[in-house]
């Protein structure tokens, strides 16, 4: 394995983190929560529905009072949109099995419409380049934030393991940079 066979990394990376116990998965959440909260702010706020052993988000600060919390809906055109979610309200699975809002499409958001989006990944380099599962959603979905200067664009936070740091992951052409990663460890602010 070359250190920038994509392949080969995020199948290393998937079975680390499914090796972790729930109670190493929850301790890391529970110190990402703690790490986030300066940065959790705005009007709409996105997480995700982590799985596959992604870092669990139960630990977020509260919600503004102003603010909608937000999860990931797949669109056919494999890009993202972002539903408001409160805890118990509906959910349904997506073609992943990985539940989203069941919403009405004219009920969902544009990434363009966000503040905060918290990024699940694979791997991530600290200049901010990531390496996610490899259905290019995320990039695809905020491909504009290429053309957008810093103050009027949501501010991308990759969450991760501190385990899931690559030493050097070339960039793609389509990737989007990450504006931070936090980890159980560490707030990073990237070159991105």
């Amino acid at each position: 394995m070359t250190e920038f066979d994509r392949g080969a990394l995020r199948a290393d990376l998937r079975q680390r983190r499914r090796a972790l116990s729930a109670a190493e998965r929850v301790r890391a959440g529970t110190q990402v929560g703690g790490l986030l909260e300066p940065y959790w702010n705005g009007a709409r706020l996105a997480g995700y529905w982590a799985c596959d052993g992604e870092l669990p988000l139960h630990a977020l600060p509260p919600t503004p009072p102003e603010a909608q919390y937000c999860l990931p809906c797949l669109l056919p055109d494999k890009r993202l949109a972002f539903a408001p979610w409160r805890p118990g309200e509906a959910l349904k699975p997506n073609r992943y099995g990985i539940p989203e809002p069941d919403l009405p499409d004219q009920s969902l958001l544009r990434p363009e419409a966000l503040d905060v989006v918290l990024v699940p990944l694979i791997g991530f380099t600290r200049d901010g380049t990531r390496l996610g599962s490899g259905g290019g959603y995320y990039d695809r979905s905020f491909a504009f934030l290429n053309h957008m200067p810093r103050p009027q664009r949501p501010q991308l936070i990759g969450i991760a393991y501190s385990f899931q740091e690559l030493p050097r992951l070339p960039a793609a052409p389509w990737d989007v940079a990450l504006d931070l990663i936090v980890t159980e460890r560490e707030v990073i602010r990237t070159a991105g």
